[in-house]
């Protein structure tokens, strides 16, 4: 797989890639291609490595007997952050070390799939990051990200939509939905807005007045 240097525009999104499950290399190599700065999790360098991606920032809090400094060789130049607060992820750290370089939005790959609970964290927490950072996780079946309360984009009919609260999220309306909202109340555990897909050709709207509401495009 081919390095990532071609785009170097700090505008663009970064790429975090975390140790889940791998995504398909087609999909990583998208997202490569336009990434002015790719930033791998802990143990999953030993994956990352074998695929031949240039990595600029290696973080985590390499526990496990990890030795991060053999790869300062291998992938010179390579910042390594050593995180260890048991408190937050490293993908939360490696949020707020973006947040640190100014870099505006991320594509995370690999974050989902493995283990459940990671998988769960991994997308409720960027629930915590709205007013700071625009994140977007990618795996080959699905793209979720992050609602503003008022939301317009065009997709073909018959593409999936899920709209999955975290917590309860209040006074949402849909337009262009096979299944509508009209001032509905969507509660994490008692009723999402799941397997819902758009009726035909043109823009979809969803706003909502209180609370975190995630988009899941899916890709059946």
């Amino acid at each position: 797989m081919s390095s990532h240097h071609i785009v170097r525009d700090d505008q663009e999104p970064a790429l975090i890639i975390a140790n889940g499950a791998a995504c398909q290399p087609e999909l990583l190599g998208q997202l490569l291609e336009w990434s002015p700065l790719v930033v791998v999790l802990d143990s999953a360098m030993e994956r990352v490595m074998e695929l031949d991606i240039k990595v600029d920032v290696l973080l985590g809090d390499f526990d496990r007997n990890f030795e991060p400094e053999k790869y300062q060789t291998e992938q010179f130049p390579i910042e390594i952050i050593h995180t260890p607060d048991q408190n937050k992820t490293d993908l939360e750290k490696a949020f707020d070390y973006l947040i640190t370089r100014n870099i505006p939005a991320v594509n995370v790959v690999w974050a989902t799939g493995r283990r459940a609970d990671h998988t769960i964290t991994n997308i409720t927490n960027i629930t915590r990051y709205r007013d700071a950072l625009k994140i977007v996780i990618l795996d080959d079946d699905s793209k979720v990200f992050l609602l503003p309360k008022k939301f317009e984009k065009w997709y073909p009919a018959n593409t999936p939509i899920s709209l999955i609260p975290i917590g309860s999220v209040t006074g949402i309306h849909s337009s262009n939905l096979f299944y509508p909202l009209q001032d509905d109340t969507l509660t994490i555990g008692y009723r999402t807005g799941s397997s819902n897909h758009v009726s035909e050709d043109g823009i979809v709207k969803i706003e909502h007045l209180e609370g975190d509401l995630l988009l899941m495009e899916c890709f059946d």
